[in-house]
């Protein structure tokens, strides 16, 4: 039977058609693809803005496209053939303008390849888009930089008006091979080399770390996925790290999304080290100097269009000997990132906050990886503020204590704060105690942004003491000589300077303070710690317990020297009347201490008492020239009638004047501060 001629036409172009792509596919398995190198390498080197040379040999063959695509995500397009391409020694060079640089010139390649495959779409290449869906390669040899100035080689710039072609890589396999690291900016210089591992079922790789970071010693290891996947709708890439920075750990397991975006991170976070202040070089936040600590916690976060976001939640560790738990959020912003949250302790060591203010001691200080800067006699803590990374972060965090203990019992019960820090001023407002039944209130505002005072802080201080009773604040009394006084207190100083010393050494202001009532003696001096107290009450009444009616000072305070306007203790045996001045810019002092005795006292030899010295070794003495006299005096009056000797020593006091009631009046005037730098001048009439 003959076919019709139109059937045979139809039949020959239906042959054609088919035949085609065959003979296509025939030509291509059988072209040397070496030769396509130098077009291959042109149109990469296009698309990532820097050399591309496959130096070895180029290979191809046929896949399905759809081998790579889910099943239920697969459409006629997937059931193309793609092309597989093996290259063998493969190089990445870095940016032109590092090449070039003079002053530090890079090595030639960024990156090197002893193997690298992947399929390429086909389809995507008439829209000028290198499409690959997997790449893998073996031995990779990486080197990152970053220079001083922050250029670095291996950021990816694209300029659409210099090429039309862009690249798509959705996913990484990576093998055996080595990852340096150089950084100018944090003095890093490390290595990580990396190796297959088989028997993981959710790891694919291992590595290991060697070198330095800002000056310390870096070492770890760590597990990641076999298989990087560099889009969203891919699973999550698994992660695994122990990493020791200096005297810092950091230790997490959890998962990352996309990490070319760091869509969405999700791990277990532990960190560990000698201070939270040696977490600024490697997360980038200010955190306060603390002693060693640990915390164990959740860590989230993601890169949005604005920036990142970070949470480190239901966290919980400890700092020094105190408690800590709690959630922090992190936010990249503009101009600075934002720091928030609420932290909180059961129980906190009163110690444990010596190193926010350096007042700790010079072990602690090298424990934590600070200089011991504080000299031997110095009492006031000399270290300094780093106040040129308060302008590095905001911040706005609560904390809060339930319980605060120190080396000797003291009932303070809770401590509420509230930390702010905004364009590098920090702000504790309020900072709040409960102790001894009463309560202790300040408000601190401490200025380190530098528009007003470069390299020092500007300082404002506001505090009142409310309520605290003596037989609470010092629980050790027995209860015959407990007291049941009350202490109140006001202060408010002003200064400027770049630790505690400098600060309280050019300090402006008024200091108050009362004490009605209660017992003075030396168990409860020896329980407040006041070894001058001691000796000036041996001194006075012999080594005995005294009735107190009344304790009341009164300090201006300028440029550092607190002097006294009124400092006056009533007892039931005498007033003393205190004159003489505090400096704390030399942490020296001069008082003296001018007892009167109440009523008849018989073989009184009281004399004025100097206290005198320094905060470290202060020193008390008696007036042996007002001494000598009086028992002068009474020698030769014994001589002439044996009662008569007895009258210099006679001491007829003015009697109960009633003088806390007086001082109560004065105390409960509010203090006053001028503004940071300019010095307090004393009352008219001010007693000197």
């Amino acid at each position: 039977m003959t076919m019709p001629r139109r059937s045979k036409i139809a039949l020959a172009i239906a042959s054609f058609t088919v035949s085609l792509p065959v003979v296509g596919v025939v030509a291509l398995l059988n072209v040397d693809w070496n030769r396509v190198k130098p077009w291959l390498n042109e149109r990469t080197a296009e698309a990532i803005g820097r050399p591309f040379a496959i130096r070895g040999d180029l290979s191809l063959t046929w896949d399905r496209g759809g081998a790579i695509v889910p099943a239920r995500e697969q459409g006629w397009r997937d059931y193309l053939p793609w092309p597989h391409l093996v290259a063998h020694d493969v190089h990445v060079g870095n940016p032109a303008p590092m090449v070039a640089d003079p002053a530090a010139p890079l090595p030639a390649d960024m990156a090197s390849v002893a193997t690298l495959s992947f399929s390429l779409n086909p389809l995507a290449l008439l829209d000028k888009t290198i499409a690959i869906p997997v790449l893998r390669f073996s031995e990779p040899a990486v080197l990152l930089q970053r220079r001083a100035d922050g250029a670095n080689n291996w950021t990816f710039k694209h300029d659409a008006q210099a090429s039309p072609w862009r690249l798509d890589l959705q996913r990484v396999v990576f093998t055996k091979g080595n990852v340096h690291f150089i950084d100018a900016r944090q003095r890093a210089d490390i290595t990580a080399d990396v190796d297959t591992i088989n028997a993981d079922p959710g790891y694919g790789v291992a590595w290991k770390l060697a070198g330095s970071f800002n000056g310390e010693k870096v070492d770890g290891s760590g597990k990641a996925g076999a298989v990087l996947s560099l889009q969203q709708q891919i699973a999550p890439y698994p992660l695994a790290a122990d990493i020791r920075v200096g005297s810092t750990a950091i230790a997490f397991e959890g998962t990352l999304t996309r990490p070319t975006a760091l869509a969405a991170l999700d791990m277990r976070l532990k960190l560990s080290g000698a201070s939270m202040a040696r977490l600024y070089p490697l997360l980038g936040i200010v955190l306060p100097e603390t002693p060693r600590f640990s915390t164990e916690g959740h860590l989230s976060g993601s890169l949005g269009p604005r920036g990142g976001r970070w949470v480190y939640e239901q966290f919980s560790g400890k700092v020094g000997s105190s408690d800590i738990a709690g959630k922090l959020t992190f936010e990249a912003k503009q101009p600075r990132g934002a720091l928030t949250g609420a932290v909180s302790s059961r129980l906190l060591q009163l110690s444990d906050l010596g190193p926010l203010i350096g007042a700790d001691s010079n072990a602690s200080k090298a424990a934590r990886g600070v200089a011991a800067v504080q000299p031997a006699g110095k009492v006031l803590p000399v270290e300094p503020f780093k106040t040129e990374r308060w302008t590095s972060i905001d911040a706005d965090v609560h904390y809060s204590a339930e319980k605060i203990t120190r080396d000797k019992d003291l009932p303070l019960n809770k401590l509420n704060t509230h930390v702010l820090l905004q364009d590098g001023v920090l702000s504790l407002k309020p900072l709040e105690f409960d102790i001894a039944g009463g309560r202790l209130s300040a408000d601190i505002k401490l200025d380190g942004s530098g528009k007003l005072t470069p390299n020092a802080i500007r300082a404002e201080l506001q505090a009142g003491a409310r309520h605290l009773k003596l037989q609470q604040l010092f629980p050790k009394l027995q209860v015959a000589q407990a007291s049941v006084g009350e202490i109140n207190g006001d202060a408010k100083l002003s200064a400027t300077g770049n630790s505690v010393a400098g600060l309280l050494g050019a300090a402006n202001g008024e200091i108050k303070t009362l004490v009605n009532q209660g017992t003075i003696s030396k168990l409860l001096l020896e329980e407040m710690g006041l070894n001058i107290g001691n000796v000036v009450l041996a001194r006075l009444f012999g080594d005995k317990q005294v009735k107190l009616n009344c304790m009341a000072t009164d300090f201006v305070v300028s440029k550092g020297l607190m002097q006294t306007r009124r400092f006056l203790v009533d007892t039931e045996e005498a007033i003393l009347d205190v004159n003489g001045t505090i400096n704390l810019a030399d942490e020296k002092i001069d008082l003296t201490l001018k007892p009167e005795s109440k009523g008849l006292r018989v073989f009184s030899l009281r004399a004025p008492l100097y206290v005198r010295g320094t905060f470290d070794k202060p020193d008390v003495s008696v007036d042996k020239g007002v001494l000598a006299l009086r028992a002068g005096g009474a020698l030769a009056l014994a001589a002439v009638a044996p009662v008569a000797a007895l009258l210099p020593l006679i001491n007829a006091g003015p009697g109960d004047t009633g003088a806390c009631a007086a001082l109560l009046a004065g105390a409960r005037v509010k203090p006053v501060a001028p503004p940071p730098g300019q010095a307090m001048r004393a009352k008219p009439g001010a007693r000197r």
